[in-house]
């Protein structure tokens, strides 16, 4: 069982130290980060290299540069989407000005209006029941930002479905270690499902080449999308779920969501009861 959060699986981090001459930093396939040469002054500018919203956050550090508006900015770029994030003026023309951004990312959209009325799917079979280990604010490890996710006691191998309809953004099928050491959080495979509101259906801990989708197909509620494991930062197999909304640093905030079962809608997952998908 794990914070997804601390993983950080979907974020990256750059940093740059350089001078006012332009400068590009593309490493990443999916956001850039682009000094522009404005005559002695620099336009920051960040790139959506995907077909999928991305909320950044960027903050920069400077010498003999003033800077037009907020030193650190959070914001959602569209699908292949280009927008400035600052400007930096030569403060001093005596001296050569000098500027360090750090950012992170995530996939969705920081304002996302999630639909508190929808009703999830239970994300696996229809007919199966599986115990729940960690429900709604359970002290192990959905605290804070993990806060709604629900961890359910799945046996490697077990079907996951979509507990939504929606696109895959992202996914990892690579892994085959499980473990609970800093730096487990790496080897976590997971499917991202990006929802027509903004927010992403997370599915972690999948088992090595247990992903049954790729990346843009989109998915039916209900629909076989991978098989559950035991990898990344985990202490037992399981399946990791959770909705959420991207949020600054590149961390994201799980929301509460309700499911649908044989006994009705369940409001709060609890810890030790078993729900059957329906």
């Amino acid at each position: 069982m794990a914070s997804m959060n601390t993983i950080r699986l979907a974020a990256a981090t750059i940093a740059a130290i350089v001078s006012s001459s332009a400068f590009g930093d593309c490493r990443d396939d999916w956001i850039c980060v682009d000094a522009v040469d404005q005559g002695g002054n620099v336009e920051l500018r960040a790139k959506n290299l995907q077909d999928y919203p991305v909320t950044y956050t960027l903050r920069v550090r400077t010498r003999y540069f003033d800077v037009t508006g907020p030193k650190t900015v959070t914001r959602t770029l569209g699908p292949q989407e280009s927008a400035r994030v600052m400007l930096l003026n030569r403060a001093d023309e005596r001296f050569e000005g000098h500027y360090r951004y750090f950012y992170e990312w995530t996939v969705g959209d920081k304002d996302a209006a999630h639909d508190d009325d929808h009703v999830y799917a239970l994300p696996y079979a229809r007919g199966k029941s599986y115990r729940v280990l960690q429900g709604y604010g359970s002290r192990f490890s959905h605290t804070g930002l993990e806060a709604y996710a629900v961890d359910f006691d799945m046996p490697e191998g077990s079907p996951v479905h979509a507990a939504r309809a929606g696109t895959v953004a992202r996914l990892e099928e690579s892994h085959s270690i499980g473990c609970w050491e800093d730096g487990c959080g790496r080897y976590a495979n997971y499917i991202v499902i990006l929802h027509n509101d903004g927010t992403t259906g997370e599915y972690y801990h999948l088992q090595k080449g247990g992903a049954l989708v790729e990346v843009g197909d989109h998915v039916t509620r209900g629909q076989k999308i991978g098989l559950s494991g035991n990898t990344g930062h985990t202490t037992m197999p399981h399946l990791h779920f959770a909705v959420y909304r991207a949020t600054e640093w590149g961390n994201t905030q799980s929301i509460p969501v309700r499911f649908h079962s044989a006994d009705g809608v369940v409001m709060r997952p609890r810890h030790g009861a078993r729900y059957q998908a329906t």
